[in-house]
């Protein structure tokens, strides 16, 4: 018989492969021959960041490789970079979910936004050195501010929806406290 929470743990990263399919599926769908005025939010590093500072374990780092490596190829991106980034931030923030589990979330999304800018200088910077032709900058920081003002949503849903809760609300049987 399967033990409970590896069932769980498992389905929970199956819903994560299943959001991202789903996401990286509508992202492709030509739903407009006009392009965007305002980008929209990545929604796949918000799912990606709040379940790593919930429940570190549901989102392994293999798993945001294989996603978002998935992702560059299909946004015809360099392939690995994105990838590589949003892994060192992830891991950055999957250190300090403990310490980020007593704070407020006010603190929680001021952090996540930070890490999230960060990362998007990071990229840009990369991308210049090796001369790269990359998007303006007006349109880039557009996209981080839609994405770190979807993160309070991203993180409403995933309460609501799958149940996702802090591993402090979480006592070891699974249940909530």
């Amino acid at each position: 018989m399967i033990d409970p929470a590896t069932t769980r743990l498992w389905a929970y990263r199956g819903l994560y492969l299943a959001l991202a399919a789903l996401l990286l599926f509508v992202r492709l769908l030509p739903l407009s021959t006009q392009p965007a005025r305002v980008p929209g939010p990545d929604l796949m590093l918000c799912i990606t960041l709040a379940w790593v500072l919930r429940r570190p374990d549901f989102v392994p780092a293999l798993i945001i490789v294989a996603v978002f490596v998935l992702e560059d190829m299909l946004a015809m991106r360099p392939p690995g970079l994105w990838a590589l980034i949003v892994l060192l931030g992830s891991e950055f923030l999957r250190d300090r979910a403990g310490a980020m589990r007593g704070l407020p979330f006010l603190a929680e999304w001021a952090t996540v936004a930070a890490v999230m800018a960060i990362m998007l200088l990071a990229n840009r910077l990369v991308l210049a050195l090796v001369m790269v032709p990359q998007t303006g900058l007006g349109p880039t920081l557009l996209q981080l501010l839609a994405t770190a003002a979807a993160y309070p949503l991203v993180v409403a849903a995933s309460h609501l929806a799958p149940g996702l809760r802090r591993a402090s609300d979480i006592d070891a049987a699974g249940s909530r406290a």
